[in-house]
This record gives structure tokens, sequence and C-alpha cells, in this order.
């Protein structure tokens, strides 16, 4: 049996937000195993639903800009707070946005290194680029810059008619999915994106939590397999951005907003992909 000492506790608790009692059981049934505690904590209900990536680890501020052909959005990281709010920083991350789209840049260079150590040197705090992303403007891309500079969303949507994304309530929902997706931050586009590993990591919880319930112990196989299926689909409901209720009005889904707005105009309004990025997160 492998020890459990307190600094193993407090970092499964800090991974899954679950009582240190609890963090400290799971760690001893699972033999000091992490993943396994955390996948008995689950299991039992016990592990915090929210995102670990949305625990910032550092201080930093997130840009995004399009062109007419391209989009790019990037992560920039800083020493303090105080530097994250810093017209100049603010200053460096739009310049270098715009190098990026100017000359096509789709990962950093050693210009763009450039940039950042010119700022280092004026004001004397390191800095880097924690990461950026670009791709190609679909149909229509919308963009959204949360608070001072704490989330960055993309989102890019593809229409059989272009000329659709001229209409002003058009252009408004596609920015209400910028906000949704800064307000939610799913995880994937939809059902078919989802990572089978952990479709099916999920999939195993749910069928622990049914056998290990003693209400289901007569329950019919069919039952419980019902039960499951609907796990199944309140998952996919809280993390596929198109399955989610919208931001604006949650009587509706994402996917039935969409669908309502394509049959107004006439032809399919979808989102092609979409990106979020969060300050001081790297993942």
């Amino acid at each position: 049996m492998a020890a459990i000492s307190a600094s193993d506790v407090k970092k499964l608790r800090d991974l899954t937000g679950a009582g240190m009692m609890d963090c400290k059981k799971a760690l001893t049934q699972a033999d000091g195993d992490f993943a396994q505690a955390e996948k008995i904590l689950k299991e039992m209900g016990l592990a915090a639903v929210a995102k670990r990536q949305d625990r910032a680890t550092e201080n930093g501020r997130v840009f995004v800009m399009t062109d007419d052909k391209n989009a790019v959005l990037l992560s920039l990281s800083c020493e303090t707070d105080f530097v994250a709010s810093n017209e100049e920083f603010k200053a460096l991350g739009e310049n270098m946005c715009k190098t990026i789209l100017e000359k096509g840049y789709s990962e950093p260079n050693e210009e763009l290194k450039g940039m950042v150590d010119a700022l280092i040197a004026t004001i004397k705090e390191n800095m880097n680029i924690t990461k950026m992303h670009t791709e190609s403007v679909d149909t229509y891309a919308a963009t959204y810059i949360h608070g001072n500079g704490a989330v960055a969303v993309l989102i890019n949507m593809h229409a059989d008619n272009k000329d659709v994304f001229a209409n002003a309530d058009v252009q408004e929902v596609a920015h209400d999915l910028a906000l949704h997706a800064a307000a939610y931050k799913p995880q994937y586009l939809d059902e078919k994106n989802v990572d089978k590993a952990y479709e099916e990591e999920q999939l195993s919880i749910f069928t622990a939590q049914v056998d290990q319930d003693p209400k289901m112990a007569n329950k019919p196989e069919q039952v419980k397999a019902n039960i499951i299926k609907g796990k199944l689909s309140k998952l996919y409901k809280e993390i596929c951005f198109n399955e989610q209720a919208f931001v604006k009005d949650d009587s509706k889904s994402v996917k039935q907003v969409l669908s309502e707005l394509s049959k107004k105009y006439g032809c399919d309004i979808t989102i092609s992909s979409y990106v979020v990025y969060q300050a001081g997160v790297n993942a």
C-alpha cells in the first residue's frame, strides 16, 4: 500500500475540488494512483464539475483579430496583473496580431519573439508568447474579448449564401454565439466531436453510479441502460456547443437557434469551428 502524504491529498483536492477526507479515501483506495483516485471521486459524484482549465496559473492577456481571409488568437503571459492591464502590453498584443495576419505567420517565430523582447527591455518584466492559433475564415467570423483581455473568442461560421451575414440579426446571433462561448467555454462543437476515450470514461462512471445505487438493485437492465443513456445525453448538453442552452434564450439550444435562423433566410447557417482562449491558461 502506497503512503499517502498530505501534499498528495492537497494535489488531488486542487485537481477535483473534492473534500480533503474524500480525497484521502480515494487515494488510499487507488493505492496512490491519481488518475484512478480522480475517477473514484467522479463515480462518487464528489469531483468538481468545473473544468480545471478555468484556474489561471499566471497573469496575461489574450487577443483575437481577423481580416477578410484569416483569423488569429494570441495569448501573452506576464508576471503581474499590473502589466497585463498596461496599455503598452495591450498594444504589443494587437501589433503582433496585425503582423501575424499581414505576414501569414502560423506559429511563433523570431520576429514575434523580438517584439516581446523589446517590451521586456522597457518594462523590465518577463513576458512570453503562451500560445497562438491561426485559421482561415470560412464564410464569416465573429470575435469577442471579455473583460480586460481575460477571454478571447473566435466563432468561424458557414452559410450556403455568404450574403446572409449582411443582415444585422444574423450578425447579432454570431456575436451572441461568441458571448456564449466566452461564458460557457464548451469543450466540443457537437456529439460527433467528443473525444472517444473521454466518452468511454464517462460511460464507465455513469455505469458505476447506476450499479452502486441501491434503488437500482432490482431494476431491469434496460431501465439501467436508459438511465445511463440519459446521463450521457445530459453530458452532451453540458459540454457540446450546439447542444448547450443558448446564452440569450435558455429555452432553446444553440442548434435550435441556428436552425430557426437558417429557416428564416432559406440557407444553412452553422458554426464551422470555434476557439476560446483564456488568459493564463496554456491548454
